[in-house]
């Protein structure tokens, strides 16, 4: 792989062709690892035969174990910064590939193929939850997800289905079978997150009808109909616990909560509208898994743009706290107390800066964060118009930094 074009200040760019030539990826020839490809035999959906996972380094910092480096994946890894991406996608539409286990089982999987990242995270969407409660979602080029019908006022209401009528089995079924199929394609690799959006979040795209700065519609009905906002929210929620517990009983062995508008709310409307559905979500996944004698996986919330909320969102039965890239590490730190570890949090943007300055970057990240409850992320996510060999310099960075970090440590006198 190429990275001279990242910039004619950048180092070390052999490491990639020595990592062909070593086989250090730490589980051998990544272009010799996980090749299946087409539908699920009847063998990859049975959810009681999964290969054995032989790297369970995000396992370990989610608990706040230690790990002989520090863990990294990206949010958006599976997408429209690789050509191979975009092979799968010609295909077919977006929902399609997400209503296709195969094809999103490949997706999920291209970025391991490439890269040392440690999880994988399922090829979805968490607009499917609205989709499955009784709204029409579209993808529509260049503009994003769209609902064409959305909830104007609290008359629509009566549109969703019934909690009676929504079964996540039947109606996000497809999920499942991606998740169970992945899990064994992916051959014990890495974990495998699954993942929804929370009800502020999914709220927001149902009542405005697609992505806005703002949100004002979404927010409007908060003020205007707040005992209605209050009964979406918790239609919502409990769509978005049942739907974690089924993708854990199919594989998931991690989850995280997306609410990606948090940042678009006052301190005292997310106090008031999210809060209490995110500490829910998390509560309630973990005491069904735990009635249904299943062990609960590590649960990530991502409230982005809700920096001021660290510490209350601590507070609950998250494992793990996401963070935007505004918040300093030791900040964080400080506020969560140790109650938590943390994921993040490099500004995307410095991913198209050259070499040199990325692995700066990334190693001051790193040495701020530490290397114990630490998972290395970025602070959103990977943008169409990166390069992959930017997010390899990441991820390389992130194990060389982390492992120096750890080896120098050990080497103290105790």
């Amino acid at each position: 792989i190429q990275l001279d074009h990242l910039g004619p200040n950048a180092t070390n760019t052999r490491f990639l062709r020595q990592r062909d030539k070593t086989n250090s990826h730490p589980m051998g020839d990544t272009k010799q690892i996980l090749s299946k490809t087409g539908p699920a035999s009847a063998e990859e959906l049975r959810t009681d035969n999964f290969p054995p996972l032989k790297n369970d380094t995000i396992l370990r910092a989610a608990k706040g174990k230690p790990t002989s480096r520090v863990p990294i994946w990206c949010h958006r890894q599976a997408g429209r910064y690789l050509p191979e991406y975009h092979t799968v996608r010609n295909t077919a539409d977006f929902f399609t590939i997400c209503r296709t286990p195969d094809l999103a089982c490949e997706i999920t999987i291209q970025p391991i193929r490439r890269f040392p990242l440690d999880a994988a995270i399922i090829f979805s969407d968490i607009l499917v939850i609205p989709q499955a409660m009784g709204l029409e979602v579209i993808m529509v080029k260049g503009k994003g997800p769209v609902v064409p019908k959305p909830l104007v006022d609290p008359s629509h209401l009566k549109r969703l289905k019934s909690p009676e009528q929504i079964d996540v089995h039947k109606d996000l079924g497809y999920v499942f079978k991606a998740l169970t199929l992945t899990r064994h394609r992916l051959e014990g690799r890495v974990p495998l997150i699954g993942f929804s959006g929370a009800p502020w979040t999914l709220m927001a795209y149902m009542v405005q009808g697609e992505g806005a700065k703002s949100y004002y519609k979404a927010k409007a009905w908060l003020y205007k109909y707040p005992e209605e906002s209050h009964q979406l929210m918790r239609r919502i929620a409990d769509c978005v616990i049942q739907y974690l517990v089924a993708q854990v009983e199919a594989g998931a062995q991690l989850l995280e909560v997306f609410d990606s508008w948090a940042g678009d709310l006052t301190q005292e409307a997310f106090k008031e509208f999210s809060l209490p559905y995110l500490k829910q979500i998390a509560t309630k996944v973990k005491e069904k898994l735990v009635e249904k004698k299943i062990e609960p996986v590590p649960m990530t919330c991502f409230a982005r743009g809700a920096d001021w909320a660290l510490e209350a969102l601590a507070d609950s039965d998250y494992d793990v706290l996401s963070l935007n890239w505004t918040v300093d590490p030791k900040q964080a730190r400080k506020e969560t107390k140790g109650m938590v570890a943390l994921q993040g949090n490099l500004e995307p943007s410095i991913l198209y800066a050259d070499e040199h300055q990325i692995r700066r970057e990334v190693a001051k990240m790193v040495g701020a964060f530490g290397t114990t409850g630490y998972i290395a992320n970025l602070g959103h996510g990977m943008l169409p118009t990166m390069k992959p060999e930017a997010l390899a310099i990441f991820v390389d960075q992130v194990h060389k930094s982390s492992e120096e970090i750890i080896n120098n440590n050990q080497k103290q006198p105790k």
